[in-house]
């Protein structure tokens, strides 16, 4: 396992953890049974199959 050789100071840790951001995530509207579906790209052709069920 890596291990950091020396100590970070607290600031320079607390700027780098600022920098990162989550994006929100990328959907695909879809129309199954007559409703709009919005579905992960990964996900599509599962649900134009079937094989994923959409039910809350």
């Amino acid at each position: 396992m890596a291990v950091p050789k020396r100590k970070m100071s607290r600031s320079r840790t607390r700027s780098r953890r600022a920098q990162w951001k989550a994006q929100s995530p990328v959907l695909v509207p879809l129309v199954v049974a007559g409703e709009r579906v919005l579905v992960p790209p990964r996900l599509v052709r599962a649900v134009q199959r079937g094989l994923v069920d959409l039910q809350d």
